[in-house]
């Protein structure tokens, strides 16, 4: 993705307007995460189609323009960056990847005779469900929980820190060192915009 999608519900907001108010240090930061994607150096090419589609699917990210998430978590554990802890019951989580994706290209062989990446989406989100409906129980020896917990982790930390996904939500970015001076329930700055869509905030809709 070359440039962040801006979408309609805070319209005319781009994020990357306000990078010249970013430090250089931040700015070069946020704009290594604009454009073509890093190559793959961890994954194997079927570990990457079972990952992406896994990501794809738990993101709703069932359309373009996308987030390439998967990019951005190969680099982490190629380099092994970790969140610097794990549960006492799962593996390394480079390990816990690999593992992981296996099982759901079997779990998708015994439920539809496709490896995962190529099943429906339908049924690619059935084998997913089916794990996350275990619970605490076990999943081809490893707690259901505790996988749930790596590829959510590692999908989101890799989601929200794209400029495209901040244009989603209408977050302008680092306030280091401009700072906001406006805070407050519904305040804004300058350089925000408005959500044409409130109600359709997911927490507040719980109330409606």
């Amino acid at each position: 993705m070359s440039e962040p999608a801006t979408g309609d519900r805070f319209p005319g907001f781009n994020v990357l307007d306000q990078a010249g108010h970013w430090d250089p240090v931040t700015a070069g930061v946020v704009l290594s995460r604009v454009g073509k994607p890093p190559g793959i150096r961890f994954f194997t090419s079927a570990e990457e189609a079972a990952a992406t589609t896994l990501c794809d699917r738990l993101l709703g990210q069932d359309g373009e323009p996308k987030v390439a998430v998967v990019p951005q978590i190969d680099t982490r554990l190629a380099e092994q960056e970790t969140d610097g802890w794990r549960y006492a019951d799962m593996p390394e989580d480079g390990q816990a990847w690999r593992e992981s994706l296996r099982f759901l290209d079997e779990d998708s062989q015994a439920a539809c005779s496709r490896e995962f990446a190529r099943a429906s989406a339908e049924d690619q989100r059935a084998v997913i469900q089916a794990v996350q409906d275990l619970g605490a129980k076990e999943w081809h020896g490893l707690n259901a929980a505790h996988v749930w917990s790596l590829w959510t982790r590692y999908a989101c930390t890799a989601f929200y820190a794209h400029p495209s996904a901040w244009n989603e939500i209408g977050f302008p970015g680092p306030a280091y060192p401009r700072g906001y001076k406006n805070p407050g329930v519904d305040a804004r700055e300058s350089f925000e915009v408005a959500d044409t869509r409130p109600s359709d905030d997911p927490v507040h809709g719980k109330d409606r």
